[in-house]
């Protein structure tokens, strides 16, 4: 048993604290063992089950979530702690002194009157702190493990800021039938297929970009619109007996469409 303070209600220092327990020599078999690669996952799932908690507008389900991501940060700052490295102090402070200095309108004699305003000045400042000369270095700059959809919308409006972009949104319409097309010989050919789907989707994304449309919102409700209509069919399925996957696709096509009617009636 380790010696631990029990209290009515627990603040930062106490967390701080149980994570320093839980790696000690005494402490938890699994925690103390654990390194950043092995929790690098459960960091990227619980940030979205914070957004999940936010999208329900379930706030009690919120405050335990953005614990759970809370107890990911500092878990990843014990273990730079215990190596010498930094600390969770050095975590709080880089971000409050990024702040400080990335809204010079409010601590400094900047004068910004719009939300435009203040992201154009992030940016500009943002660029300056990582030495970014051009829009390429801040195009590569973009994390490669954000979703695929979320990063090619993040670098396409990089690329918006050099004058690199449509006008408005016919002109990537009309890009993605072309890249379409060039999906269509390249599975004809037997080559580059992948290459050119990957256009397609980045096609997508620049015409979502245009319409004012996040890509992953309008792509997670596409998901969702198909598991109810599938969860419909099984159950139509169901009704007369049969499984879906006993039915020929002819069938299954004309469950599909009947659910689909349901959703729009």
């Amino acid at each position: 048993m380790v010696n631990f303070q029990y209290k009515e209600n627990y603040g930062l220092e106490d967390l701080l604290a149980i994570m320093a327990l839980l790696r000690s020599e005494d402490g938890c078999p699994w925690d103390k063992v654990q390194t950043h690669q092995s929790i690098r996952r459960d960091l990227l799932e619980e940030a979205y089950e914070t957004a999940d908690a936010i999208d329900s507008g379930d706030t009690a389900n919120l405050r335990e979530e953005l614990g759970d991501l809370l107890l990911q940060v500092v878990f990843h700052a014990r273990i730079e702690q215990e190596r010498g490295s930094f600390d969770f102090d050095d975590v709080c402070d880089g971000i409050c002194k990024k702040l400080i200095h990335r809204h010079p309108h409010v601590f400094g004699k900047l004068e910004l009157d719009t939300p435009e305003q203040v992201l154009a000045t992030w940016d500009e400042v943002k660029r300056q702190e990582k030495d970014q000369r051009s829009s390429g270095e801040a195009m590569a700059s973009v994390a490669r493990a954000m979703p695929a959809l979320w990063r090619a919308e993040k670098v396409q409006k990089k690329a918006r800021k050099d004058g690199f972009d449509w006008p408005d949104w016919h002109g990537a319409r009309d890009k993605l039938t072309e890249e379409l097309g060039e999906l269509d010989e390249a599975i004809a050919a037997g080559e580059r297929v992948e290459e050119e789907l990957g256009d397609v989707l980045a096609a997508t994304v620049n015409l979502a970009r245009l319409l004012k449309i996040d890509p992953e919102k309008a792509l997670t409700g596409s998901t969702d619109r198909f598991v109810r209509r599938y969860e419909r069919m099984e159950a139509m399925a169901a009704q007369n007996g049969q499984a879906l996957s006993q039915l020929t696709l002819d069938r299954q096509e004309a469950l599909w469409q009947q659910a689909k009617g349901e959703e729009t009636t």
